[in-house]
């Protein structure tokens, strides 16, 4: 193998490295952003079932 062939290989090695690492911190930022929706989500439903819960404390007071 001549010396040009070798340097062609390492080069196409470190753009096959780097773009192994943007694909790799892509995947995490959607990881990432997926855990805020489902973080944010939880939020809402547990909110909605605390105003479930007291709406059926007030009722429960007013029918006694």
């Amino acid at each position: 193998m001549t010396n040009t062939t070798i340097r062609s290989n390492e080069m196409e090695l470190m753009h096959e490295d780097l773009a192994r690492a943007q694909m790799s911190a892509r995947l995490g930022e959607a990881q990432q952003q997926r855990r805020g929706h489902q973080l944010a989500r939880a939020r809402r439903i547990s909110r909605k079932a605390e105003q479930a819960a007291q709406q059926a404390r007030l009722a429960l007071a007013r029918a006694l």
